[in-house]
């Protein structure tokens, strides 16, 4: 199909009205897990470790998996996407109602929720990015505050619905308010023209040049069998003499010559064939050493490599308290008569003030990105160490806020990678940091909750985790001070294709 020009609005807008309730739907439960998280644990009675990774997996398996959801996207585009991935997530929630132990959860939420969710999230960024281009920025904003809205709202719903229906009718009718993704899918209606498609190109059209060849000369075989008959009905007819024993052998010799030339014929096709699919085989080979050669020379990038740390420790430490940070309150004793608002609440809709916040700010020619990014890091880490000194809601509540708006570092995590690769490179390298990034997801919170499960308190598992966030915070400056941009322009060559962050430019 060929795609028109983006109108950056029309119907552009529903696209992103869609988009955002389709992130809203799909994220609200997978992000206030962490309620869910308090009824498991009295429900199954497993340990805080094991049963932690139901909602690691269900944030963290999109990440992973998101070159296999872009590959979906790409190949189905993104509404059947989208809506395949209502029912998965609709399904999963409703099929977790009926878990019978937690083992049933790392399938039915662990990984069919968080597939779906993965898929859902690939499906309205690319749908968007199909209708925008100068307001890219702003659409794409709007659209994952969606998540952050669903975070705030979801906590206190799912709270109210198991107080009362249980938890197992919390999770229908969350699983039956997830089937309006199904409704928002049908609306991503795909933007190309339909008036007058141009006709596919056959499989010999998409055949490289050179391997017309046998196809010309398999088409002057048959012209010049035509003409050796034609030549002889004609001159069959000015004769006008019958001659039937002539006739025989004449036929007998053109057969003759036809099956040898079938026979070459075959016999080229045959070459021909197998020396496409080596040009083919050696082509994908190609494709795949070229890839691991840009991954090759993406690492030594220092700030990329630094990156690529700071983001895997990050997700590490920083995202257990969306998760735990219910059951931190519960087992600091916190009076329920002073809980006003669920924490998780309290990080929601603080993370959408960060991510537009953050967001203004990397617009701004006096910002830096890098240091901005970093700036959060460190803020976030000493917040972590804080956590343990906390003993009363209030307490609780000021670092919810305070982590939930340092969690919106996301929303400028592309300006950095973009900054630090380049834009040619930013989808292979985005690629890898989303990896990690998931993997992280996966990894922090069962590891605190290993902490506790081992000392029987929070305290050494948030200072574990402060002390990786402000690890990574520290590598990613350090690997972003002048003098390596000083040291690389006293270097004589460099690598091709090798990228350097100059902090001193503005972001």
């Amino acid at each position: 199909m060929v795609f028109r020009k983006p109108p950056d609005g029309g119907w552009g807008w529903v696209i992103v009205v869609v988009s955002f309730f389709t992130q809203f739907l799909c994220y609200g439960s997978p992000l206030a897990v962490g309620v869910l998280y308090l009824e498991w644990l009295d429900a199954f009675g497993e340990g805080k470790g094991k049963t932690a990774w139901v909602g690691s997996l269900a944030n963290g398996i999109g990440l992973l998996a998101s070159p296999v959801c872009s590959i979906c996207v790409s190949s189905f585009g993104a509404r059947p996407v989208a809506i395949f991935s209502g029912f998965m997530v609709a399904g999963g929630l409703m099929m977790s109602s009926f878990a019978p132990n937690i083992y049933f959860l790392y399938i039915s939420y662990g990984i069919v929720v968080g597939l779906g969710c993965g898929l859902l999230y690939t499906a309205t960024v690319t749908i968007t990015c199909h209708y925008f281009d100068k307001r890219r920025g702003l659409a794409l904003g709007l659209i994952s505050t969606g998540s952050s809205v669903g975070l705030f709202i979801y906590a206190a719903l799912q709270r109210e619905l198991i107080d009362l229906y249980g938890l197992d009718g919390c999770l229908l009718i969350v699983g039956a308010l997830s089937l309006n993704i199904l409704a928002c899918g049908s609306l991503m209606r795909p933007l190309e023209s339909s008036d007058s498609p141009p006709p596919e190109k056959t499989c010999v059209d998409k055949v490289p040049d050179q391997y017309f060849v046998y196809h010309e000369k398999e088409k002057t075989v048959e012209e010049n069998i035509s003409i050796l008959e034609k030549g002889y009905i004609d001159e069959k007819c000015a004769n006008n003499t019958p001659d039937y024993k002539q006739d025989s052998i004449l036929n007998k010799n053109v057969l003759s010559s036809i099956n040898v030339n079938e026979k070459d014929t075959y016999k080229k096709k045959v070459v021909e064939q197998t020396n496409f699919c080596k040009q083919l085989a050696k082509r994908k080979w190609q494709l795949y050493v070229n890839y691991w050669e840009e991954t090759a020379v993406l690492f030594k990038n220092k700030v990329f490599s630094a990156l690529f740390v700071a983001i895997l420790l990050f997700d590490i430490g920083g995202f257990p308290p969306s998760l735990l940070m219910e059951d931190v309150a519960r087992s600091a004793n916190i009076n329920e008569d002073d809980y006003h608002m669920p924490l998780i609440s309290i990080i929601g809709i603080m993370t959408t003030v960060g991510k537009l916040t953050l967001g203004i700010l990397a617009d701004f020619k006096w910002v830096n990105t890098l240091y901005l990014y970093v700036t959060t890091l460190l803020m976030t880490g000493v917040a972590l160490f804080a956590i343990p000194f906390a003993k009363s809601y209030l307490t609780l509540a000021m670092l919810s806020g305070i982590l939930g708006f340092l969690t919106g570092n996301w929303s400028i995590f592309p300006y950095v990678t973009t900054k630090t690769v380049g834009i040619e490179k930013l989808t292979h390298a985005y690629g890898i940091l989303m990896f990690f990034a998931g993997l992280g997801n996966s990894l922090g919170p069962p590891i605190v909750g290993w902490f506790y499960d081992w000392t029987q308190e929070y305290d050494t598992a948030f200072y574990f985790s402060g002390f990786c966030v402000l690890l990574g915070g520290f590598l990613l400056l350090l690997a972003a001070l002048p003098c390596w941009n000083a040291y690389a322009s006293q270097s004589s060559k460099l690598p091709p294709n090798t990228y350097s962050y100059k902090v001193a430019s503005s972001a």
